[in-house]
């Protein structure tokens, strides 16, 4: 078995955090750091590394991530992910928290959903497949580059992160305008709760064919089960641990494993430390126990503020028994550089 896991988030973004990063119980990712090969690219999203595993570039997540919500084939067309967002002024730029920072109910999302539709039939059909994700489904297909909203999550909105020049970008405020003036937001107001003030829209382009890539996913994320959908694999939920994937029978099993990610989006340190000693004694432990009996190489892809971090180790790396390795902790600050700032 070829494994790979997927694992957005392994590192904390903030090297300096020593009370995070200090005395993590992570045993099995020191063995891995010191074994593996390690390689490190570009900052990547989460989607587009997703994208990556299926040997696509550039390709529409949108048309991906709803083909993984459907339970049937969702309708062609010119699909965008139209997430609700909150937007708010801190120290004079516009920070952006998507849906999985605050509470939005199904009657909400359907009622504002309803409203979109009725006032801008002529642009699109807007669908809810839960309360935190939402699409457009667009009349004619327009260019429109954004950034996942992954890469958006949480931070200051820099004038890199969407194409102001696209079609759909004045057409937005008039949406914000609309969304403002919504009794839905008036009554959140009114109970304190963030306004639902805005959308994402991004995932822009047709859902291109997977080349090659995992032969079976065990993933909750519905990008890549749509991913797996479209290369008529497998897929599975996320396990608790390692054990399922091992006894799978499967060759080149491709593992999300973004339990992480939430914690750095929503900014919990805690849940964060929680989670990587979960995923060190859960998944790296099992896994490096079975190195060489039914796993020939291990790969841990890592989405990170640093870049993308690999590590690749294969069966034979596991007899160097004179290889140290690194924690999260040394691994942030070598990373981060001697400035100690991510880069």
């Amino acid at each position: 078995m070829r494994l790979t896991l997927l694992v957005p988030e392994l590192i904390w973004p903030e090297p300096g955090d020593t009370q995070t990063l200090a005395d993590l119980n992570t045993p099995a990712f020191a063995w891995l750091d010191g074994h593996a090969e390690f390689t490190r690219g570009a900052p990547l999203a989460v989607e587009s590394a997703l994208l990556e595993q299926f040997g696509i570039a550039n390709a529409g997540s949108a048309a991906f991530r709803r083909l993984g919500e459907a339970e049937s084939a969702p309708e062609d067309g010119h699909w965008l992910c139209a997430d609700p967002v909150h937007l708010r002024f801190h120290h004079e730029r516009i920070v952006l928290a998507d849906a999985g920072a605050f509470d939005i109910d199904a009657v909400e999302a359907q009622a504002l959903v309803g409203a979109l539709n009725a006032e801008f039939a002529e642009v699109g059909v807007f669908h809810a497949a839960t309360p935190r994700r939402w699409y457009l489904r667009l009349h004619a297909a327009v260019d429109h580059v954004a950034a996942p909203l992954s890469a958006v999550a949480g931070r200051r909105m820099d004038s890199d992160l969407s194409d102001k020049t696209s079609p759909l970008h004045r057409w937005l405020n008039e949406v914000q305008m609309f969304l403002h003036l919504h009794p839905v937001n008036a009554a959140r107001a009114a109970a304190g709760k963030p306004a639902i003030n805005s959308l994402w829209l991004w995932g822009n382009g047709p859902a291109a064919t997977p080349a090659g890539g995992p032969d079976a996913v065990f993933a909750d994320d519905p990008l890549a089960r749509g991913l797996a959908r479209a290369a008529g694999i497998a897929a599975q939920p996320l396990p608790g641990a390692a054990s399922a994937v091992l006894g799978s029978g499967a060759q080149r099993p491709l593992v999300v494993v973004d339990t992480l990610l939430p914690n750095v989006l929503y900014e919990d340190p805690d849940g964060w430390r929680r989670a990587c000693e979960r995923f060190d004694a859960d998944w790296l432990a099992p896994i490096q126990k079975r190195l060489g009996k039914t796993v020939s190489e291990l790969v841990v892809v890592a989405p990170t503020i640093y870049g993308r971090l690999q590590w690749t180790l294969a069966a034979g790396a596991r007899w160097k028994f004179w290889k140290s390795g690194r924690n999260p902790q040394q691994v942030a600050l070598a990373l981060a550089g001697p400035q100690g700032k991510a880069s």
